[in-house]
């Protein structure tokens, strides 16, 4: 195995040669860059390099290393490198390893955008995304206007299940929720009227408060995180895996075979739903008055049919059916606004719950406006 060499010769004052000979294997302890960094600290009239390698006999990744250092250090003090009769393996390496280092190593810089354009762009994203949310209204009301023709077509089996899966399976969760919120709301209620001695309008407080307001949006919250966020990610999917646009090429309008059984699923649930929240709420309020506050059952149930009106239950009753209809249109109309990837699909889902809440608290300041005006 020959040595592994190193000669620097300067012919040119402003050309150093650098040639390397022998075999440059790990094995055989080839120089290190630091020797052509000495000669250029020592030359500082040198103006370019000249490498070659005409005089090797072997090499392995030192080789490379080495070419790559030599490479690095004239590019840091900006002397152009001339590199002669390099090994064709080597050329392709190189290649390769430069390829990657800028891949790696550069990092990009955008341009920074003027605040006007950020504000255009966002102006212009939401009058897109207004002009889509009426497309999809728009496609709404016309299935349902052909349902009421009996012209649609969905599969009423679909809309058994849907019926199932947002109704029956959501009772657990659903009595939960309104169990507590009854003991919470009660509770509270407790605290501040035992210092008047009015202990008895606890059941009032519950059983209005429940009825018209908090049972309607705590039913509507829980269907937007389990069914809204489901119907968005059941549209998505479909949508990344083009079956919508399948049922589109048979003739089959995905707003009355996907859409339409969702949205009657929960505008039929919804109110159903939402007299269940007041029972089990009202029994959540009767555990606190009588552990807490001694009353009796009797007495609890003959207040709350003194202060609850049936106008209170109807307005409770159309609040929730409103809230199911903006439930299953946000989580369908995101899931059909859903992109073509997987990252797109939690983007819908996540999308669909925030414009189901925010829809659902806004409905809810506009429905007890109304109500205020009509003195209901």
């Amino acid at each position: 195995m020959d040595p592994a060499a190193l000669a620097f010769a300067q012919e040119d004052p402003d050309a150093l040669a650098v040639s390397l000979s022998g075999d440059w294997r790990r094995a055989n302890n080839p120089p290190a860059t630091s020797a052509v960094e000495e000669r250029l600290a020592s030359s500082p009239q040198v103006r370019r390099i000249v490498l070659s390698t005409e005089n090797l006999t072997g090499w392995d990744s030192m080789l490379l290393t080495f070419l790559i250092g030599v490479r690095t250090l004239a590019s840091r003090k900006n002397v152009p490198l001339h590199e002669v009769s390099l090994p064709e393996g080597v050329q392709r390496l190189l290649a390769l390893a430069s390829a990657r280092r800028e891949r790696t190593c550069d990092k990009p810089t955008s341009p920074r955008v003027p605040i006007l354009d950020r504000v255009g762009e966002s102006v212009l994203a939401f009058w897109r995304s207004l002009l889509d949310t009426t497309d999809f209204l728009g496609s709404v009301l016309i299935a349902f206007a052909r349902l009421v023709r009996g012209t649609a077509s969905f599969r009423r089996s679909d809309l058994l299940l849907v019926v199932q899966q947002c109704g029956a399976q959501a009772l657990p969760i659903v009595s939960l929720i309104s169990i507590l919120i009854g003991l919470i709301l009660a509770f509270i209620a407790a605290v501040q009227l035992k210092l008047f001695g009015a202990e008895i309008y606890v059941a009032s407080i519950v059983g209005i408060g429940m009825v018209r307001a908090l049972a309607p949006i705590m039913t509507a919250i829980i269907l937007a995180g389990r069914t809204g966020a489901s119907f968005a990610a059941q549209l998505g999917t479909m949508q990344v895996n083009e079956e919508i646009d399948a049922l589109s090429t048979l003739g089959i309008s995905p707003m009355e075979f996907l859409v339409l059984p969702r949205m009657l699923a929960l505008l039929l649930m919804m109110p159903l739903l939402c007299l269940y929240a007041d029972f089990m709420g009202m029994l959540g309020g009767l555990a606190i008055g009588a552990s807490m506050l001694d009353l009796t059952v009797m007495q609890y149930c003959t207040k709350t049919r003194e202060s609850v009106q049936l106008h209170d239950v109807w307005v409770g009753l159309i609040c929730a059916a409103v809230f199911g209809v903006l439930v299953a249109l946000a989580g369908c109309m995101r899931g059909m606004q859903c992109g073509r990837s997987a990252a797109a699909v939690g983007d819908a889902t996540t999308s669909a719950v925030v414009t189901s809440i925010v829809s659902i608290v806004v409905a809810m300041a506009v429905i007890t406006a109304i109500c205020h005006v009509l003195n209901i």
